[in-house]
């Protein structure tokens, strides 16, 4: 004869009380049924244990769905307040010079990006207007058709209101002396209303992750809609 090893009473009498105590302990709930295969024997299939396994697996990729989901909720928001506060930056001053002047200094900063330039295209030189020559670190002065051929790289794709794109390097011609650090850039095209000729915001950035094609452009179309409507202002 043989002698089994008995369970303490205390123990089993707890256990059949709260049951319930073994079944959400995963550790406890795989050793039994660990021990039941091994005491089956390895000629026969346990299909219960087989579909655990397989509702473990399922359990464990919602999770990480779930975990995903919550994280670019998250990010969405961080994303939504970034924007709102640029645009209330954006709208605090009352001339035209330091509405650009904060552009490029603490909206770029809010926006997280490197550089802020804005193009716009016009049909006459303006190398000698000391305006322009005053705010060459933000404002850009192009012959009209840049914008379009800038954004579309020349392939006469059609053009769409925000373009983003990784680069080797960003243009000399907009970025100067930061144009080697420039690996992603966002391109929002502006529309200053009928009869004018179009503008374009651009945001560079060093990290070449920031703008990509795969990411969403909804919250920098809006923040080119309320752009384009401040210029307006300083337009007429």
């Amino acid at each position: 004869m043989t002698s089994q090893a008995k369970i303490d009473p205390t123990l089993r009498s707890t256990l059949l009380e709260r049951p319930d105590l073994l079944l959400e302990d995963q550790d406890l709930m795989r050793a039994l049924v660990s021990a039941n295969e091994r005491a089956m024997g390895s000629n026969i299939v346990d299909l219960r244990g087989i579909a655990m396994e397989r509702l473990e697996a399922r359990l464990d990729r919602l999770e990480e769905t779930h975990r995903s989901v919550i994280a670019a909720a998250y990010e969405n928001l961080a994303g939504t307040n970034q924007i709102h506060r640029a645009i209330l930056r954006l709208l605090d001053p009352t001339d035209f010079e330091p509405f650009l002047r904060d552009l490029g200094g603490e909206v770029a900063d809010i926006l997280r990006v490197d550089c802020m330039k804005l193009v716009l295209e016009s049909p006459e030189p303006v190398d000698d207007d000391p305006a322009i020559a005053r705010l060459g670190g933000v404002l850009t002065v192009a012959r009209p058709g840049f914008i379009d051929a800038y954004i579309g790289e020349g392939r006469g794709a059609p053009i769409r209101q925000v373009t983003l794109r990784q680069l080797e390097a960003g243009a000399p011609d907009l970025y100067g002396e930061l144009s080697d650090w420039i690996r992603s850039e966002a391109c929002l095209k502006l529309d200053f209303g009928e009869g004018r000729l179009p503008g374009l915001l651009i945001m560079g950035a060093e990290d070449p992750h920031q703008f990509t094609p795969q990411h969403g452009t909804d919250l920098l179309a809006f923040f080119a809609g309320v752009f384009e409507r401040s210029m307006r202002r300083w337009l007429q």
